[in-house]
């Protein structure tokens, strides 16, 4: 959570799950922008964690004042958004996936204040913008490295839904592992759920009985069913060989990054310049939003030929020498 830097008081919204306030003053009084985030999950599921951690680092440097509500359900979200603008907020941060129609609504009836939301369509109007994850570059070296570690040529993926954002992640890993070994089978599953370690780890025991010996840990879980079966998996959005009880499992994971595409956005409001904008590209390694996390203690199990050949390719990939191919397509399992 945010440090308190004035005023502390709670928000009590409907039923979302916590609100927590560091100031009230306007902006004009405190001299900052006062931002919410709206979640439909915990804070501590990894696709919203980026966002909270964005704002709570401008919070910190004294940039904005940050409240948010998590565990808000899709059917209170509009509700909870008109009470955060009526609350006199200058910017909101959230999710619009599936409520898409019903958030532009409350964008037009509230032109003063920015919109920066999760979401797979346009920007609309002159004050909804839109971003979503796509850290398709690093999957794409993710999948270099496990094609060249795989033994059995059998690559396991547990996801979430197979929505876009989940579709492209996987389709990229899939091509760097086929871009080293052709004739790599994978495994999909799609576990319907956000968060739900245990049916994630189930899954992934299930892959692993088929005998694939790498597994994509797209949800949490994964790692765990990969630490017990003793095989190496591979993180996503998050560092999950440091924040979910990944080392010696987990080689490396595709970042997510969102500081930069928030930072924009703040500086937009205070300049009086925000507008609608796709902030796809702040989410992609030319601009920072998307990384290789380190090999850490697999660092010297790696040949150093395959790590000479992703760091040159990140960079290709940064100057636009090389571009990864984006495919929102669900994807099949091949065996």
């Amino acid at each position: 959570m945010p440090k308190l830097i004035l005023n502390r008081r709670e928000f009590a919204i409907g039923s979302a799950a916590l609100v927590t306030a560091i100031s009230s003053l306007p902006v004009m009084a405190s001299g900052k922008l006062k931002v919410a985030g709206i979640y439909t999950v915990p804070t501590q599921q990894k696709w919203v964690a980026r966002l909270h951690l964005a704002l709570d680092a401008a919070a910190k440097r004294g940039e904005i004042d940050y409240v948010y509500s998590e565990s808000t359900a899709n059917t209170d979200y509009v509700r909870v958004m008109r009470e955060y603008c009526d609350s006199g907020v200058n910017m909101i941060v959230g999710e619009a996936f599936g409520i898409s129609k019903e958030a532009r609504k409350v964008a037009d009836d509230y032109p003063e204040i920015a919109f920066l939301m999760g979401d797979p369509f346009k920007p609309h109007g002159n004050n909804f913008s839109v971003f979503d994850n796509y850290i398709h570059e690093p999957c794409y070296l993710m999948g270099i490295v496990a094609g060249h570690m795989t033994k059995a040529k059998k690559i396991g993926m547990v996801g979430g839904y197979a929505i876009g954002e989940v579709n492209r992640l996987f389709h990229a890993f899939m091509n760097g592992a086929k871009s080293v070994k052709p004739d790599i089978k994978f495994k999909v599953t799609f576990i319907g759920s956000w968060y739900d370690p245990p049916k994630a780890k189930e899954a992934a025991f299930a892959q692993i009985e088929a005998g694939c010996d790498i597994l994509y840990a797209e949800r949490a879980g994964v790692v765990d069913a990969c630490r017990e079966k003793g095989i190496l998996a591979f993180g996503n959005v998050n560092d999950m060989n440091k924040e979910e009880n990944g080392t010696d499992v987990v080689v490396t994971s595709a970042l997510w990054h969102m500081e930069g595409a928030i930072d924009h956005a703040i500086a937009k409001v205070k300049s009086g310049n925000f507008s609608s904008e796709e902030y796809h590209d702040w989410t992609m390694m030319a601009k920072g939003g998307a990384s290789l996390a380190p090999y850490y203690e697999f660092e010297s199990k790696i040949p150093s030929s395959v790590k000479e050949k992703v760091a040159t390719l990140a960079d290709n990939i940064k100057r636009g020498k090389f571009t990864v191919e984006i495919n929102d397509a669900e994807p099949k399992s091949t065996f």
